[in-house]
């Protein structure tokens, strides 16, 4: 009765608003927002996690993060449930601790801090059985191919020491998600996904990738793998010849890439460690007039510092310049900067929706030898990688079949 009365008391508080001199603003406070499946979110439901991630002090567009991170919760929820996993109330319990703890806080310790700010605890246990839920049902569906082969192991052990190079040949689609189009390009990726044909792959890419490879048909040269941005590397290695990584979620757009041939050589150069480029962002997406100005553009400038004039008296964020380890690049980003050489430019990628064409430059890059790294550690983050992957492919194609309704 003590945890019930617990449990309860949020709404109890909130109920009692109800009795204040605004009833239809609190009915409306409780009114359906968003329908997934069978479920419904309420608006009250999206403003205290709204209100949770500004405490947590999270980036981004609240309005629209609280919305998706809803939606996503109650999906995980009912595929967890449609598998019969259900949390037990002390894994729960346990779950809210280990959050509380990264505050350096117990669990009511951590309650009564975001009680404070006007977070129910209800909010704040939602919120940690929807990931708990979706962690196990993870590990039960796809814990057995998240194996981790001891050649993996070692591949990325002799990548990491530098004393021998791993090279593979990619092909890569790239496909944008225009608005409103969002879950028809991920039920194409799902299906794209399970291709284990490069003929049938590249046709694909020149259907509907967006990249410059496109034309030939998403083949890339031969790549040393520690070029590649370091969130795809133990995807690739995990595949074999002709198989295809789950849909890998970027900014704006769905990414896929199949492994055609893999080698190991006697050497490796220091391992890259952090990327200097510039972007320069460009109204009007990938429209012609854009892109013929951009290729104007790419004839005038040689190296990142000739972008200064080119934004000259424009406001100050269309161009961003700076250096970052190659761990924080954006995975798009860092995709396209593989493909360049210093003074190179890209315009393989959009923001805002595709209205922004990003031109893409590579300034330079920084090399450093990195130190042994723990066998145990390897495995541990190959591992939770692919799991991370399969979960994010899974969890767009529950998307792909729900029953969205925005009231």
């Amino acid at each position: 009765m003590f945890i019930l009365t617990r449990l309860l008391a949020p709404a109890l508080a909130v109920l009692s608003i109800t009795l204040s001199p605004a009833p239809l603003a609190a009915q409306n406070l409780f009114a359906p927002a968003i329908q997934v499946n069978d479920s419904v979110i309420t608006n009250y439901e999206i403003a205290q996690r709204k209100r949770m991630l500004q405490v947590l002090k999270a980036p981004g567009n609240l309005d629209k993060l609280s919305r998706e991170q809803l939606i996503d919760d109650r999906l995980r929820i009912q595929a967890a449930r449609d598998n019969g996993v259900r949390p037990t109330e002390q894994e729960v319990l346990d779950g809210m601790g280990e959050f509380a703890a990264r505050a350096n806080l117990d669990r009511d310790q951590f309650v009564a801090a975001i009680g404070a700010e006007g977070v129910a605890e209800q909010t704040f246990r939602d919120f940690v059985a929807a990931g708990l839920s979706w962690r196990q049902l993870v590990q039960a569906r796809f814990g057995g191919r998240a194996t981790v082969s001891e050649d993996e192991i070692d591949r990325a052990l002799s990548l990491q020491s530098g004393t021998s190079t791993v090279r593979v040949l990619v092909s890569e689609i790239i496909m944008p998600m225009p608005p409103g189009e969002e879950d028809a390009v991920r039920a194409r990726a799902e299906r794209i996904a399970q291709l284990d044909s490069t003929g049938a792959f590249s046709a694909q890419a020149r259907q509907y990738s967006a990249t410059a490879s496109r034309d030939a048909g998403g083949r890339l040269p031969w790549q040393n793998l520690s070029d590649l941005p370091p969130q795809l590397r133990p995807l690739l290695l995990g595949l074999a010849p002709g198989e295809v990584t789950a849909p890998i979620p970027l900014d704006g757009a769905v990414a896929l890439f199949q492994l055609r041939d893999i080698e190991e050589t006697g050497f490796s150069p220091p391992e890259v460690t952090a990327v200097e480029y510039a972007a320069y962002y460009m109204a009007g997406g990938r429209t012609p007039e854009t892109l013929a100005r951009a290729r104007v553009l790419a004839g005038r400038v040689d190296r990142c510092d000739d972008l200064y004039g080119v934004a000259k008296g424009q406001p100050p964020e269309v161009l961003e310049r700076g250096t970052l380890p190659v761990d924080d690049l954006p995975t798009d980003i860092a995709l396209e900067l593989t493909k360049l050489d210093p003074g190179e430019v890209s315009t393989a990628l959009t923001r805002s929706g595709g209205q922004t064409l990003v031109f893409l430059m590579l300034c330079g890059r920084s090399t450093q030898i990195t130190e042994d790294v723990d066998r145990g550690e390897i495995t541990i983050g190959l591992r939770n990688r692919r799991l991370a992957t399969l979960a994010d492919g899974y969890l767009a194609q529950l998307r792909a079949d729900a029953r969205i309704v925005n009231r």
